[in-house]
Order: structure tokens, then sequence, then C-alpha cells
């Protein structure tokens, strides 16, 4: 199968990806939010901070905008602070705390705020712990100010998306030229479907993008093939330079110069050795088959060096004190 059927057919499979999303989508799908409770929120419980983490959790998911626990530029994140408590003079004496509780939405990269909401909560129970889970219990996530509150961090996202589009393909084509494919692959599967034109510009990319990936890879693993099987053309280097051609992608662009190899070290090895080379290349599925591996492969790609890269840093002096 030709290197431009194949590539052609990855193009037309992105390009109906891309319309099947933003049929099915309206703008802030796939808007992802990573959760962030710090802990530097002082006087804040452990029990407290997990239940708060877990009320952002739940904000996030029912406005639409779910994401991975790490490396998400986009956060949801929040403050609390003391605004008055007192001991009653019951028996027995209970804690009564006013809370003032400040949600933000924003960009950790480029530091800025997208969307913030304070709310005010009184919680009493018998000690200040349990004050504050009651008090934060009440936060009902179902809140018409927190869901306009969310709707105005998912428009500055689409805001972000439609200005810096450019930029972005520009980032992962620089990569692509440098050979970082996997960093590229990664940029552009992490754009979500919130510009079509942009959505669908990066789809393109990727098919383009694992096509020049895999022709990179299989030129690097040719030459190392070669160089063992020249060196002394018997079976352990055909073993060996087997272990090299084994690993090319079909439909790469040296795929019919791998299986010249493949055929040439058969042959000599027959005339030495008197034995039947048996290795086989990797060899073509159907065309669906290549498609759905393909896109599978490109994703998996990128989704594992994201996996590999270091948390996002979200900077707590960065938030409470310049985001006030």
């Amino acid at each position: 199968m030709s290197r431009l059927f194949v590539t052609v057919c990855l193009l037309l499979v992105f390009d109906a990806m891309a319309q099947n999303a933003n049929k099915s989508s309206n703008d802030f799908e796939r808007i992802a939010l990573a959760t962030y409770v710090p802990n530097q929120i002082a006087g804040l419980p452990e029990e407290a901070r997990s239940l708060l983490a877990n009320k952002i959790s739940q904000i996030i998911s029912n406005n639409g905008m779910g994401g991975s626990s790490k490396n998400e530029r986009f956060f949801m994140t929040c403050n609390v602070a003391v605004l008055t408590k007192e001991i009653t003079s019951t028996s027995p004496s209970m804690t009564a705390l006013n809370l003032e509780v400040t949600f933000y939405i924003g960009d950790a990269l480029d530091e800025k705020k997208f969307a913030s909401l304070s709310l005010q909560v009184t919680g009493v129970a018998a000690s200040e712990t349990k004050a504050y889970i009651d008090a934060l219990k009440r936060i009902k996530i179902q809140d018409a100010s927190i869901v306009a509150f969310a709707d105005q961090g998912k428009n500055k996202i689409v805001e972000f998306y439609y200005s810096q589009c450019s930029f972005i393909l520009s980032e992962a084509q620089a990569m692509v030229d440098q050979n970082k494919y996997d960093a590229a692959l990664y940029k552009l599967f992490s754009i979500p479907t919130v510009s079509k034109t942009c959505f669908d510009k990066a789809y393109s990319m990727i098919a383009a993008t694992y096509q020049r990936q895999i022709d990179y890879e299989c030129e690097q693993l040719l030459i190392k093939s070669n160089s063992v099987w020249n060196v002394k053309q018997n079976f352990d280097a055909a073993q060996e330079a087997s272990s090299y051609l084994v690993k090319i992608v079909p439909g790469s662009k040296c795929y019919g110069e791998a299986e010249s190899l493949n055929q040439k070290m058969g042959q000599r090895i027959r005339e030495i050795d008197q034995r039947e080379w048996n290795f086989r290349l990797k060899q073509q599925q159907d065309d669906i088959d290549i498609q759905k591996a393909t896109i599978q492969a490109a994703r998996d790609i990128g989704v594992a060096y994201g996996e590999n890269q270091p948390n996002v840093q979200y900077q707590y002096e960065t938030v409470f004190l310049g985001w006030r």
C-alpha cells in the first residue's frame, strides 16, 4: 500500500473525527480543569480540605469541565477566610463559624484569573473542625451563582483558544521541525473543540505529524539495521538487524527499503548457512484497521508524553495574593 494512500486515509479520518466532534458538541466540550486546594489555607482542617476538594470536583464535573488530575494548565481552586468565630453560651457549647469561600478559575501557565466567586456560609457544631464541615456542606454546587461563575470561566478559556490558536499551532510545528514529535502530538491533542477552526487545523497537523514521525523513525531504524548487517552479514547480524526492522511502522517512507534489506539478508543466510530466514516485517492491515490503529497510535504517543511530564505547579502566592 502506497505511502500517499495511507496519508490520504489519515487526513480523511482525522477530518471526519473533527466534523463529528463539532456536530455533536457545544463550544465548551472538552474544556478540562484540574482541582487544586492549597495546603496553605490558614486553619483549614484536613477533613474540611478534602470536602472542599470534592466540592470543586463536583462543580467541574457538573459544568462539563472534567479533566485529569495532572498537567492541566486551567484549574479551579478556592480560598477560605474566617469572617467570625464564636463559642456559644449553650450547654454544651458550640462553635459557630462564618466563612467566606472564594472560588477561582485560572490559567497556571500564564498566571491569569479568568473568573472568581465569593460565597458566605455558616456552620455550627460541637468542634471547630465539624463547624468547618457543616459550613462547607451548605455550598450548593448547582446554585445559580456557581453555574454563572463556571460559565464565565469557560467563556474566558474559549477566548483564550480563539486568540492563541495560531501561536499554539506554531509551537507544535516548531516541535515537529525539531523532531520532537511526541511533544507536538501532546500539544495538538490537548486542543479542545472550543474553536472549530483551531480544532480542525490541529487534527490536520496530527495526521501530518504522525506521518513525519514514522518516516523519521524508519530512517533511523534502517540506518542502524544496515550498519549492523554490513559489518558481518551472517545469521547473528541478521537477527540483530531485524530487532530494528521490526519496529518500523508500515506506511512509513522507507518501509520498502526495509523490505528489500530483509529479503537481501534472507538470501544471504540461505547462501552461507543453508537455512531459511523467516523474519517478517510488520504488515499492513485492511484499510479500516489502518485508520483505527493510526489514530490510536498517535493519541497514545501524545498521552504517554503528557503522563511523563512533571505536574503543573499551581502557585499559592500568585493565586491568593496576586488575584485578589
